[in-house]
């Protein structure tokens, strides 16, 4: 049967290339989504006069009352299916569209990464909840994934309002949390170590990433712009003018781990070592895969391995992959797509071996090695043994905490809080 339409920005739609949302389909069957929209598993809500995002009230007044879902005051007219069940006839700029466009995004990240786990992920807070509440909260300055909602709120910078409901990086990022959170396990702020929360943050933005990679437009227009010569990305000045990816800016990084060997105070710069090891281990993938395609020489492949972070990389580099691109660009495309759901393939299976206590950005390693050796027999042993290598992952011990958790720490914010808080 077929899916349900819907229109999604691949990203902002204020980018360059990116001003038109792309149609995708979803895996609900069209015909079986309700108003707002929602479904079995998840429900769409715009609050009207919500007084604040969930969680702990955080005046004097009303310290300690918790706001959780359902939200049951009053709703802006809800997003409706037309008469074939599809939600790619409403336009940017509705409250509808908005709705429509959150949901959308949740249910396309889940059917990806669903796919890659090879079953149903639940939601952590199944317990309690029997369907995760999708809120839009124009006050608040930030988004969460919680214990029974994923609530959206807003950016503010330049004096422009920017709604995160309609950001697919941000809506991703948040799903990735969720993700963790179920099947990993939610930490205790106190106990957790620091490189489980970097591992948190690498997560999410990991799945944000992949996750992109699947909308065609992003794929075509991010070949385009580099050839194929994904490295090129790490001049960062020039990210958002290859691709706009927000994910991609943080993972395109040459943070090492030895960086936090004396201490570390947010979890966000220590995530950076394990996704940058990620974003290295992509591209050498597919640089594999264009081997597999025959769309470069081993010679070709062995020359980027040695001038890499050499003044020589980009001229010599460059020239190289523009040629090869311009013979074979749909192997190109295609090899891209096999790298990004071999990493997507292996992350979830690599997420499924970690526990929760004592994580290290070790134990992450050696588990996505192992499974490269159930899958392949350790085709990529090698490259994927240098680049963890390379960000000191296994060489050098996280130092402690500098400084206690701050207000805009998503390590101690409505993300951890539980039943029992």
């Amino acid at each position: 049967m077929q899916g349900t339409r819907f229109r999604l920005f691949p990203q902002p739609g204020f980018l360059e290339n990116f001003q038109e949302p792309e149609t995708v389909f979803v895996s609900s069957p069209a015909g079986s989504l309700q108003p707002g929209p929602a479904d079995d598993r998840m429900y769409t809500v715009f609050p009207v006069n919500k007084p604040r995002p969930y969680g702990i009230a955080p005046g004097p007044a009303d310290a300690g009352n918790v706001l959780s879902p359902p939200w049951r005051g009053d709703v802006h007219p809800m997003a409706a299916p037309d008469a074939e069940g599809h939600f790619d006839y409403l336009e940017p700029g509705t409250e509808q569209f908005e709705a429509a466009h959150l949901f959308g995004t949740v249910r396309f990240v889940l059917d990806i990464w669903e796919d890659y786990f090879g079953r149903q992920i639940p939601w952590h807070s199944e317990k309690h909840y029997d369907r995760l509440e999708l809120t839009i909260l124009p006050s608040l300055e930030n988004a969460y994934s919680g214990y029974g909602f994923l609530e959206m709120g807003g950016d503010r910078k330049h004096g422009h309002y920017k709604s995160f409901s309609l950001n697919f990086d941000v809506i991703a990022h948040e799903v990735g949390h969720a993700i963790i959170y179920s099947e990993v396990g939610v930490p205790d702020p106190e106990n957790a170590t620091g490189e489980y929360f970097g591992f948190h943050e690498s997560a999410a933005d990991l799945v944000a990433l992949i996750s992109s990679l699947h909308f065609n437009s992003l794929v075509e227009n991010l070949l385009k712009n580099t050839s194929g010569n994904l490295y090129r990305l790490n001049a960062v000045n020039r990210i958002a003018e290859l691709s706009g990816n927000k994910q991609i800016r943080i993972a395109a990084n040459d943070v090492r781990l030895s960086k936090f060997a004396e201490g570390w105070i947010k979890e966000h710069k220590l995530s950076q070592p394990l996704t940058g090891a990620f974003f290295d281990i992509l591209v050498d993938i597919f640089h594999e895969c264009l081997l597999d395609y025959r769309c470069i020489s081993p010679e070709m492949e062995d020359l980027s391995d040695k001038l890499l972070a050499t003044p020589d990389y980009a001229p010599v580099m460059q020239d190289l992959f523009d040629q090869a691109y311009r013979c074979e660009p749909e192997k190109f495309k295609l090899a891209l797509i096999d790298a990004r759901d071999i990493l997507g393939t292996y992350l979830a299976d690599t997420w499924q071996l970690l526990n929760r206590n004592d994580l290290n950005f070790v134990d992450v390693a050696r588990a996505f090695e192992q499974v490269d050796r159930e899958h392949t027999g350790g085709r990529f042993q090698e490259l994927i043994r240098g680049n963890f290598d390379l960000r000191d992952i296994g060489w050098v011990k996280v130092g402690p905490q500098l400084e206690s958790l701050k207000k805009d720490s998503h390590a101690n914010s409505v993300r951890t809080l539980m039943p029992l808080d």
